[in-house]
């Protein structure tokens, strides 16, 4: 991979990041909480956008009016999907301006690390180097790579049902939330709930697709 990463308008991108040494970076809900925050709040971005724990320190009605300000920005990337893990985090990114996701990771990750280097006490980096990122080649990939991300939780052995999770995008998927981070993932993906639901939940075919998008992975 060269250098200097180039990232397509409008293609879709897998994007991992892991923690050093497996370290884990989420260790209460509030700290999946503000991942997920920090991860919507930086799908926007102007000249006048100020960080989010700026952003987060307002007062109610600052922060509504910097909330209507922010709307009016740019939106620089689309979240089609997503899992939060103890030691990782899996996103699947489409830049909707040439090369934003280099600025949204930038933004996401020093984000977080800021908080939880403040909240633990802690000093230095949190994440094992650059992102990992691997461009989606085809329709078939997609919703596989969706399903792989959302089965993630179960894989590990950390949930029974991949809804059981609630720090990925399959109960957004699913209607069981509306957290408002995701963009409308039936644009991009031909399938109604039921039929997502029950690809997903085909555990055992799931096993045997993986070779589909097995150089999609980033584990």
């Amino acid at each position: 991979m060269s250098s200097i990463r180039i990232f397509s308008k409008g293609d879709f991108y897998h994007i991992c990041t892991k923690s050093i040494a497996g370290y884990v970076i989420f260790k209460d809900n509030r700290d999946y909480r503000r991942m997920r925050e920090i991860m919507k709040y930086y799908t926007h971005w102007g000249e006048q956008t100020v960080k989010f724990s700026y952003y987060y320190r307002l007062s109610e009605e600052n922060r509504l009016k910097a909330a209507k300000d922010l709307g009016k920005s740019s939106k620089i990337v689309n979240i089609l999907a997503y899992c939060l893990m103890p030691t990782h985090i899996h996103l699947l990114l489409i830049p909707l301006i040439e090369n934003s996701i280099s600025l949204y990771m930038k933004n996401l990750l020093n984000s977080y690390t800021r908080y939880f280097n403040t909240k633990y006490s802690r000093k230095g980096p949190l994440w094992q180097g650059r992102f990992k990122d691997i461009r989606i080649e085809s329709h078939e990939q997609l919703i596989h790579l969706t399903r792989y991300i959302h089965l993630n939780p179960t894989s590990s052995g950390i949930v029974r049902k991949p809804e059981d999770w609630n720090y990925s995008s399959y109960r957004e998927y699913i209607k069981l939330d509306d957290r408002g981070i995701i963009s409308n993932w039936k644009e991009y993906i031909s399938m109604s709930i039921l039929k997502y639901r029950k690809f997903v939940e085909e555990q055992k075919r799931h096993q045997q697709e993986l070779s589909i998008i097995k150089h999609l992975l980033l584990e």
